[in-house]
């Protein structure tokens, strides 16, 4: 029996890719004295991910919590699930993101001017982390003042996936009731004056005639506050890092920025953003010779199936021209991820301008960077590099 990874280990946050290599060959693993079975292959993940009949992503609270609060959107199933995601649509549409594009564009150079004055930079400072936050928040319609308060907020979230199984510990009590006191503020004033944005938006939602609870539209807006920024500062600053590790691919771009979209959707692959979710079993369940039992907690390793050579031709390649590119960074079935295009869209308008205004990008230090302390998500906290103006 191979031991399964330590995915608290440093070294694996650092680099999981060869124990995805090996998880693969053995998947799935089902670990009875961790209570945990993990896939790795893609078609398996793709599977679970489809069947939310079998496989659901509701988890039991934690045994200390006396009066657990009803699933998020992203813990539940069919029919909660299917209520909530149509409610969050109606606020949340395909027209709405394309709109952003030029506000987006113009806090990106806003962002990016001391940078390109200095020719250096902390680049998830710079720009990776404050660009998600200052749009998530312009959409939510949260006041430039509060946005470092935001931050805090989204911080403790993160932290509360934690480095363990299943939901991680809980928001500490007195972060979550900051977080309803503002947002108990922010929805009664939209209800009394709405606005044209998010909040006004899912205050006024509905469906057959039913609104979001008060509960359920701050479980939204808690998520939306990390899924709006998380993921794409992992994905701004992976990106820059598969570049200066791929210097002949960064060329191809440089010399065609058309291809910007299509390296992006490479790193999503390659250095996938969200590295894992979770499921559980609603029956016993045979995978490939091997029994899954009801209710146990289920890593369905979508960076591993992202690497999975009988999905992608040399699939340890960085190649920003891959097509098809059918990777499942943003999951697949009902839980796909809503923030998908707007993700795309920051990370496109990020590189279009980073790209056109700066070449030579270089780290300025050197060994190992700080990560982001979950194995549910790859990024890094910061990312010194310098670079030559055009």
């Amino acid at each position: 029996m191979v031991a399964a990874p330590n995915v608290n280990d440093p070294a694996f946050l650092e680099n999981p890719f060869p124990s995805y290599e090996l998880g693969r060959a053995m998947s799935p693993l089902v670990l009875p004295d961790r209570g945990l079975a993990m896939v790795f292959g893609y078609d398996d993940c793709v599977g679970i991910l489809k069947d939310w009949e079998t496989w659901s992503s509701r988890f039991p609270p934690p045994p200390d919590v006396a009066d657990p609060p009803e699933p998020t959107m992203l813990n539940s199933d069919p029919p909660r699930h299917t209520r909530l995601r149509s409610l969050v649509n109606q606020a949340f549409t395909p027209r709405m993101v394309e709109q952003l594009e030029p506000r987006i564009r113009e806090i990106t150079r806003e962002l990016l001017e001391p940078a390109l004055e200095a020719e250096a930079c902390d680049l998830v400072a710079a720009l990776a982390y404050p660009l998600p936050v200052i749009v998530i928040a312009e959409i939510l319609g949260i006041p430039p003042e509060d946005r470092a308060q935001f931050k805090e907020w989204s911080d403790e979230v993160v932290a509360s996936l934690g480095t363990g199984f299943g939901s991680g510990r809980q928001i500490r009590a007195e972060v979550f009731e900051e977080m309803r006191e503002y947002f108990t503020r922010m929805t009664e004033e939209r209800r009394r004056h709405p606005r044209n944005d998010l909040i006004s938006g899912l205050v006024e939602a509905e469906q057959d005639g039913e609104r979001l609870t008060f509960t359920d539209l701050l479980q939204m807006l808690i998520l939306l506050l990390v899924a709006g920024n998380e993921t794409t500062t992992n994905l701004i600053s992976n990106a820059m890092l598969s570049f200066m590790e791929h210097r002949d691919e960064l060329a191809k771009v440089e010399a065609n920025p058309a291809l910007i979209p299509s390296a992006l959707e490479e790193v999503l692959r390659f250095n996938s953003p969200v590295q894992a979710t979770a499921r559980r079993p609603t029956r016993d369940v045979e995978l490939r010779g091997r029994t899954i039992p009801a209710g146990m907690v289920t890593l369905v390793w979508l960076a591993a199936a992202n690497r999975d050579p009988e999905q992608f031709p040399e699939p340890l390649r960085f190649d920003v021209t891959r097509s098809p590119n059918r990777h499942l960074a943003f999951g697949m079935g009902i839980h796909f991820c809503l923030g998908a295009p707007l993700a795309r869209l920051e990370a496109r308008v990020a590189y279009e301008e980073l790209l056109g205004a700066a070449t030579g990008f270089e780290r300025t230090t050197e060994g190992p960077l700080p990560r982001v302390p979950t194995f549910f998500m790859r990024g890094v906290l910061e990312l010194p590099i310098a670079f030559r103006r055009r």
